[in-house]
């Protein structure tokens, strides 16, 4: 089995894993793996956008839509550190070239679900792919990140609860191991487990499974988030998402009466529940959802990609309503991490989806996502960096080999195995609730 010596090793692609690689000096090798394409990350997929702090006087309400939509289960503590964070978060991104909605010369801000106020930038309806394309173009210009695309992480390499690296396998299907001074799991959601999701099929958990093996804490992996509106198919595959922006413009939803039914701005997991309510009672298996009012300036200026992609199934949002229907979105728990996103093994960091540091609670206020993503993958890389510490052991590579030697046993069937454990642990712990 090959071995890949490097400093710092990320487990993924998206926004967390590439900001973070972004706050690692420059004399620090780090390697990226991906199990697809590094464009094939959820956070290209996201559309609303990414919250900030206005001013001083926006943080009390920020912090209470917050905490209100998570249902007060929030780690407090993580929140206040991801509001104070914002502004630099945008000034960042703007260096990178993000280039963000303005009206009038200034910033535009809109509002989304939940939100007391506008206080959400964005770029038409594409603002993941905006900033994780931008974030992307940077760490290419970096000498000292080098990317891997097609690597399937398969499990760790740990002794005494120190993690020393992964072993995965490359796109020819053979074992590598990626020895590592500091490893960054980033390896997002869990979309790719449930039968309708907007997320990657590919992205199944593989991350929580290898922490229940090794015993490194969990925290909520039971919460999990519905998105009340993506767009009704019988077809196969990932759902597409009907951005809460739309709803925080002032879009409507109908039952089958044509009435509407619900408040369309209340908490994700809230309206869902109003959604299936109304679906049941007309017996159909979706709701409708009217953007006509906003008008065709704004739809096609603010949601050009929803247009588009509706009217390639038919329906031009101008003028038709739309079926939308709940699946599975966003994943609230995860790997259990502290304020400077360590998990409880050491030289092991968690950030981005994969991670829970008690910033969303029980629900994920929208547009949360992003801005959480990219605070606690840059708090990772500034703090691994302040506190470095050489990770060195006589016995490594022998302990490499024999955990390649225990994958192999189950090699073929790995990930049908994961699936099931996360599956049964996300189980076992909404029962134990």
């Amino acid at each position: 089995m090959k071995t890949v010596q490097t400093d710092v090793l990320i487990v993924g692609t998206g926004a967390s894993g590439l900001f973070a690689a972004l706050h690692i000096p420059k004399d620090r090798k780090v390697l990226m793996i991906t199990k697809d394409e590094v464009e094939h990350s959820d956070s290209f997929l996201a559309q609303g956008g990414i919250c900030v702090l206005r001013d001083d006087s926006d943080y009390d309400s920020f912090m209470e839509d917050t905490l209100k939509a998570g249902h007060y289960e929030n780690r407090v503590e993580s929140v206040d550190i991801m509001i104070r964070s914002s502004r630099d978060v945008i000034r960042e991104l703007i260096g990178y070239g993000v280039d963000f909605a303005k009206k009038d010369g200034e910033l535009d801000y809109t509002r989304e679900g939940c939100h007391s106020k506008p206080r959400i930038l964005f770029h038409e309806d594409i603002t993941g792919e905006e900033i994780t394309s931008k974030l992307l173009k940077e760490v290419r210009t970096r000498a000292n990140v080098t990317i891997m695309e097609h690597v399937t992480m398969l499990d760790l390499v740990e002794k005494d609860n120190r993690c020393f690296g992964v072993v995965a396998s490359d796109q020819d299907g053979e074992d590598c191991f990626f020895m590592a001074d500091y490893t960054i799991f980033a390896t997002g959601g869990i979309g790719g487990l449930y039968t309708h999701s907007t997320n990657y099929p590919h992205l199944t958990g593989d991350a929580l499974a290898i922490a229940l093996r090794h015993h490194i804490e969990l925290e909520n992996i039971d919460y999990i988030q519905i998105h009340p509106t993506t767009l009704y198919s019988t077809k196969p595959g990932r759902r597409f998402l009907i951005s809460e922006s739309v709803r925080g413009e002032g879009a409507k939803l109908y039952g089958a009466d044509g009435k509407r039914f619900a408040n369309e701005v209340l908490p994700r997991d809230l309206l869902t529940a109003e959604i299936k309510k109304q679906m049941e009672k007309d017996q159909k298996p979706y709701v409708w959802l009217d953007m006509t009012m906003l008008g065709e300036d704004v739809i096609k200026g603010h949601f050009p990609h929803i247009y588009e992609r509706c009217l390639e199934e038919g329906y031009d949002v101008t003028k038709d309503w739309i079926p939308v229907v709940p699946a599975q979105h966003y994943f609230m728990g995860g790997i259990h991490v502290d304020r400077y996103s360590r998990t409880s093994m050491d030289h092991l960091y968690a950030v981005g989806e994969t991670s829970c540091n008690g910033v969303h609670g029980a629900n994920r206020l929208a547009s949360n996502s992003l801005l959480e993503s990219l605070v606690f993958g840059a708090r990772a890389a500034r703090h691994l960096t302040e506190n470095w510490e050489k990770n060195e052991d006589p016995d490594i590579a022998g302990l490499a080999e024999e955990t390649e030697k225990e994958i192999q046993k189950e090699k073929d069937r790995l990930p049908q195995i994961y699936r099931e454990e996360v599956l049964d642990e996300i189980e076992r712990v909404r029962k134990a609730r």
